[in-house]
């Protein structure tokens, strides 16, 4: 199955495999993390961590840079563990907030530890979130803040093909295709943002780490950050105030609110994500067409 790749910008296609080896129900263990911190001997850490990875055989993508680290892994309990202890111990990163679910199947091919300029693509000079970042939200409080029907603006700064598959009700998408395109997206948005309350969301919180300061730096007055972004909404608050699933970059695709894996799947021609009434579209041919692509071949 073809994959989009958060951190790296990149569109990745995996060949159709043979079936999976079957795993205990949810015996996956997969967790999300990121830190905005000076590090230095990059190359030394990306083989150490490399090293521990493949010797507990986990599976995933870690992405290290001089601001930071970024991961995205899956294990059994024991291996996730003994990485977490690992990262704890390394006096530049110390204890990170993890992000985590469940799955029945390993949900990436290989692992990776690689190190990048940035560990999210955004292109933008003098923005470093360990420095200073926009205020965070918990998810508990913006549900209170839902909940009583507080003014405010939901600044969805996500993909629109990750938007389309869910988001926060009423909430503004940003109407992008990818995060580099952030800061043009921003000039676009309406100028009433500028003097009431914004708060921005995306997957995990990681995004929103950089487009808090950009706004900031725009001139908008008020501005938020969904704490660990729509997983740890779905962790605490469940499904209220929001519509649909949200999309994750791994072979699951998308989430729902009990943070379980749903039908929604992606085309192999295009990488775009399906739902099931999508896939039961005449142009839907696994490997082949979607009605995205279809149209678009249609339109050529």
């Amino acid at each position: 199955m073809p994959f989009r790749s958060q951190s790296l910008g990149l569109i990745i296609a995996v060949m159709p495999e043979t079936d999976p080896i079957p795993a205990q129900p949810q015996s996956v263990i997969n967790i999300s993390a990121y830190r905005f911190t000076p590090l230095t001997g990059l190359e030394d850490r990306r083989e150490r961590l490399r090293a521990v990875c493949l010797r507990l055989g986990m599976k995933g993508t870690i992405l290290l840079s001089p601001e930071g680290i970024n991961l995205f892994v899956a294990a059994d309990r024991a291996a996730i563990d003994q990485l977490l202890a690992e990262l704890s111990n390394d006096t530049e990163l110390g204890p990170l907030d993890v992000k985590e679910s469940l799955s029945e199947a390993q949900p990436f091919s290989r692992m990776l530890v690689k190190i990048k300029r940035e560990i999210i693509a955004f292109g933008v000079e003098g923005i470093e979130p360990h420095r200073a970042t926009a205020p965070k939200l918990p998810a508990e409080q913006l549900k209170a803040w839902l909940d009583a029907g507080r003014p405010c603006t939901l600044l969805d700064v996500r993909n629109d093909y990750e938007i389309r598959l869910g988001t926060f009700e009423n909430a503004l998408p940003i109407g992008i295709d990818h995060f580099r395109q952030f800061p043009p997206a921003v000039e676009r948005l309406p100028e009433r943002c500028k003097t009431g309350p914004v708060v921005m969301f995306c997957t995990g919180g990681i995004r929103c780490e950089k487009a808090g300061p950009y706004l900031q730096q725009a001139g908008f007055d008020e501005v938020y950050q969904l704490e660990g972004g729509i997983l740890r909404y779905f962790e605490q608050c469940g499904q209220d105030h929001y519509q649909g699933e949200c999309f994750v970059f791994d072979k699951r695709v998308a989430l729902d609110a009990q943070l379980l894996e749903t039908e929604t799947t992606l085309c192999y021609a295009c990488q775009e994500p399906l739902t099931p009434d999508e896939q039961a579209s005449p142009h839907y041919v696994p490997s082949e067409s979607c009605p995205y692509c279809y149209q678009q071949s249609e339109a050529d």
